[in-house]
């Protein structure tokens, strides 16, 4: 059983990130905007979410400046790391999952696993 599941684990990540060209500048890219652990958060607060999550509701879980949870906002969003979408005079994200997904497979090439 174990066997299976890891197959189409590998199978999984490697089909979805057949579409995604990250080469070592994106990876540093992504790395520095993981980098900040409100910006880590902020993933997890997204990640939490079933679809979009507001920025508006970002802003409200934090003891920040509404400018500066705007800039860990935009360093996740410039790393290709979220998508972002207008909501009319707001914005919502969500978890880009096939960068995450060719970001996760370049480090998995470290362990020769």
């Amino acid at each position: 059983m174990k066997k299976a599941v890891t197959f189409w684990w590998q199978f999984f990540y490697t089909f979805t990130c057949m579409n995604v060209n990250i080469d070592d500048k994106r990876v540093e890219k992504i790395s520095k905007a993981l980098s900040d652990p409100y910006r880590i958060k902020i993933m997890q607060a997204i990640k939490e979410e079933k679809d979009w999550l507001q920025c508006q509701a970002i802003t409200q879980m934090f003891t920040l400046a509404q400018s500066t949870v705007s800039h860990h906002i935009n360093q996740l969003v410039d790393a290709d790391l979220l998508h972002a979408e207008k909501d009319g005079r707001h914005a919502r994200y969500k978890i880009n999952k096939e960068v995450f997904g060719a970001y996760i497979s370049y480090l998995k090439g470290f362990t020769g696993k």
